[in-house]
C-alpha cells in the first residue's frame, strides 16, 4: 500500500473507532470523560514502562489502560459521595493523575526516552514505518490492526447492547426497573471509551482523540434527533472530515491530526450555521417570522381596538403608527404588507381598515 493510503486507512479507522465510542458518551452528557482519559493515561504509561523495564507496546497499553479505568472507578466513586458534581469529580481526577504521572517522568526518569509529547498529540505520519511483525512476518502497520479491532470491538458492543445502551441513557429508572443494570452498561461503555482513547494515541494521540470522540457526534445531533441516523451521521462525519483532512494535509505539507481536526471544526461551523432546524441561521429566521406574526398581531387588536370611535382616523393612519407603536416606517410597510397578503387588512388613502376576516381574527385573538 502507498504511504497516503495507509494514512488515510488510519485515519479513517481511528474516527470510526472514536466515533463510535462516543455516541453515547455525549448524548450521557460525558463528554469531558474522554478528556480525562486521556490525560490520566500518563502515570499508567510510566507504570507499563517500569513493569516492562523498558519502552514496551504491550506494557505501555495495559498501563494506559488501567489508569483510563482507574480514571472512571475514582470518578464515579466521587460522584456517588455526594460531596460534589460529576464535573468537578472528572477534573480533580484527571489533574490529580496528570500531575501524578509528570512528577513521576520528571523526578525517575527524566534521562529516559519516555516522549509524552508524542503519546499526547501523537503523529500519524509515523504509523506506516511502524510495523506488526509476529514470528517475522511483516503483517503491516500495527496501527491498522488496532484501530480496526478496536472499531468491530465498540461495534459489536453498540450492536449488542444498543436498545440497553439506549434506554439507560435515556431514562436509567426504567431501565433499572427492566432489570438492564445501568451500572454494569456505564462502566461496560467506559471500558470502550478507556480502550479507545488508549489506541487512538498511537494515531493521532490522545487529546486529538477526544476531538474524534466528541466532534462529529455533535455536529451530527445538529442535523438529526433520530438516534439510528444520528451513529452513521456521525461515521459520516468523522470519516469524511478524516479522508479530507489527510487530503489536505498532504497538499500542504501540514500536520495531518491537526488538519483532520480543523476540517472536523469546520464541519461543525457548518452544521451550527446551517443545520435545518438547530442552526443559528434557522433560528434566526424563526425568530424573525415570530416578530412579523406578533407585530400583525399586535396591528390586527390596534386597529380593533380603534374600529368605530372617534379616534380611528389618527390612530388607525399610517403615519401615526410610527409615534403610537413605535414601528420603523421599513417595519410598518413589512407588518402591513403581511397583513394585507393575510386579507385582514385593506388600505385607504393612508388609513389602514379591517376586513371581516381581519375583524374575526382580531376578536379570536382578544379572547387569547
Amino acid at each position: 500500500m502507498s504511504f497516503s493510503m495507509v494514512i488515510g486507512i488510519v485515519a479513517v479507522l481511528a474516527t470510526t473507532a472514536c466515533t463510535l465510542a462516543g455516541v453515547f458518551l455525549v448524548l450521557r452528557r460525558m463528554a469531558m470523560m474522554a478528556d480525562a482519559i486521556s490525560h490520566a493515561v500518563l502515570p499508567g504509561l510510566v507504570a507499563g514502562y517500569a513493569a516492562a523495564g523498558g519502552p514496551h507496546p504491550a506494557g505501555a497499553f495495559a498501563g494506559a489502560v488501567v489508569a483510563g479505568l482507574l480514571t472512571v472507578i475514582l470518578v464515579e466513586l466521587l460522584n456517588r459521595s455526594r460531596c460534589m458534581k460529576e464535573d468537578a469529580a472528572i477534573g480533580i481526577v484527571f489533574s490529580a493523575l496528570f500531575a501524578l504521572g509528570v512528577f513521576v517522568v520528571s523526578q525517575y526518569y527524566a534521562n529516559v526516552h519516555l516522549d509524552t509529547d508524542a503519546v499526547l498529540f501523537g503523529e500519524i505520519a509515523f504509523t506506516p514505518f511502524e510495523t506488526w511483525q509476529p514470528g517475522g512476518r511483516d503483517l503491516g502497520p500495527q496501527a491498522i490492526w488496532m484501530l480496526g479491532g478496536l472499531t468491530l470491538l465498540n461495534a459489536l458492543f453498540l450492536t449488542l447492547c444498543y436498545k440497553e445502551l439506549q434506554l439507560a441513557t435515556f431514562d436509567p429508572e426504567f431501565a433499572a426497573v427492566q432489570g438492564f443494570r445501568p451500572g454494569l452498561l456505564h462502566y461496560a461503555l467506559m471500558v470502550c471509551v478507556s480502550l479507545t482513547a488508549v489506541g487512538a494515541f498511537v494515531a493521532v494521540g490522545a487529546i486529538l482523540a477526544v476531538a474524534l470522540m466528541i466532534v462529529p457526534v455533535v455536529t451530527a445531533s445538529l442535523l438529526t434527533r433520530r438516534l439510528p441516523v444520528l451513529i452513521g451521521a456521525s461515521l459520516g462525519v468523522g470519516a469524511g472530515s478524516a479522508l479530507i483532512g489527510c487530503h489536505l494535509a498532504l497538499l500542504w505539507d501540514l500536520s495531518i491530526g491537526g488538519m483532520i481536526t480543523v476540517v472536523l471544526g469546520g464541519a461543525f461551523v457548518a452544521g451550527l450555521l446551517f443545520s435545518p432546524e438547530q442552526g443559528l441561521l434557522a433560528q434566526a429566521l424563526r425568530l424573525r417570522r415570530q416578530q412579523e406574526r406578533f407585530a400583525v398581531q399586535m396591528l390586527l387588536i390596534h386597529l380593533a381596538n380603534h374600529e368605530r370611535t372617534e379616534a380611528e382616523p389618527v390612530e388607525c393612519c399610517l403615519q401615526h403608527l410610527h409615534s403610537d407603536l413605535r414601528w420603523s416606517p421599513a417595519w410598518i410597510e413589512r407588518v402591513v404588507r403581511q397583513a394585507r397578503n393575510a386579507g385582514w387588512v385593506h388600505q385607504q388613502g393612508s388609513a389602514l381598515l379591517l376586513t371581516p376576516s381581519g375583524r374575526d381574527q382580531a376578536r379570536m385573538l382578544a379572547f387569547l
